[in-house]
């Protein structure tokens, strides 16, 4: 994605968006957080990183989806999945004017960019006060591998640092929490396992998961899910989620300053 995944691995990721357990487990933890705002129907929706666009097939029921996706592979599956409002965008540079949606998603995207400051900043501008953004990032440095390289990952995060950064960039946090608990252990095991070996581990962890194993494998995620929904916060897990708020208080200020903008040319003109 923006830091140069493999392009290989990047139509694997294309290939099992759907199907995938990670992937279908983590829609379902997504979608029960949204659940919990409960976005009313004409609520713009962007899903920033979309990808193949398979998150937007859950989306849809929330309101009017906009997906952005810096990648012409992901464009391409997401038109052909029948989702033409996706366009070719990076997340620090979205093609939006400021304060176009009320909901966004970024799921998995901000540690691929450079400067996640940036990101969050640009999100930011394109949410109405008030509006909500939801993120998952990969937890802990500690477990960085060769699947992070290969998926072009610039960090992962543990919770002060993503909370840092986006209060930084001016939002406020609702709430958060770990999910994928259930697997930190055995991954934690296989990177220990598969530490140092390089080029010979060139493949991401997608990979290393039979399809026979899926429905299995996403029963962890559901239970988590369960939890989640009942407002339990999980305290350590792979992937960390957060909701964020721009404040309402933002839509105050920027009145006051386009009324203070005419008022500061008269003074300069007078001058």
């Amino acid at each position: 994605m923006e830091r140069g995944m493999e392009e290989s691995e990047f139509q694997a990721m294309l290939d099992e968006s759907q199907r995938h357990w990670w992937y279908r487990g983590r829609r379902r933890i997504v979608c029960d957080t949204l659940d919990g705002l409960r976005p009313p129907p004409s609520t713009r929706i962007l899903d920033a990183g979309c990808g193949s666009g398979a998150m937007l097939d859950e989306l849809a029921r929330y309101g009017e989806i906009t997906g952005v996706e810096p990648h012409p592979l992901g464009v391409a599956a997401a038109h052909r999945a029948g989702h033409p409002r996706v366009v070719r965008a990076r997340v620090e540079e979205l093609p939006f004017a400021a304060a176009s949606f009320e909901l966004v998603t970024c799921l998995d995207v901000i540690e691929h960019t450079p400067d996640d400051g940036l990101a969050l900043r640009e999100l930011h501008r394109v949410t109405v006060p008030g509006g909500h953004l939801v993120v998952t990032v990969p937890a802990y440095p500690a477990l960085w591998s060769q699947h992070d390289v290969v998926n072009g990952h610039h960090r992962r995060y543990v919770r002060r640092t993503l909370m840092s950064a986006a209060v930084d960039a001016g939002w406020r946090p609702l709430r958060d929490s770990h999910f994928n608990t259930f697997f930190l252990l055995p991954a934690a095991l296989v990177r220990i396992a598969f530490k140092g070996q390089g080029e010979r581990q060139r493949r991401s962890e997608l990979a290393l998961t039979p399809r026979s194993l899926d429905a299995i494998l996403e029963i962890p995620l559901r239970l988590e899910a369960a939890l989640l929904r009942r407002g339990v916060r999980l305290p350590a897990g792979l992937s960390l989620l957060a909701v964020f708020e721009r404040p309402k208080s933002d839509a105050r200020a920027s009145r006051l300053s386009s009324a203070a903008a005419p008022r500061r040319a008269s003074r300069l003109q007078a001058g």
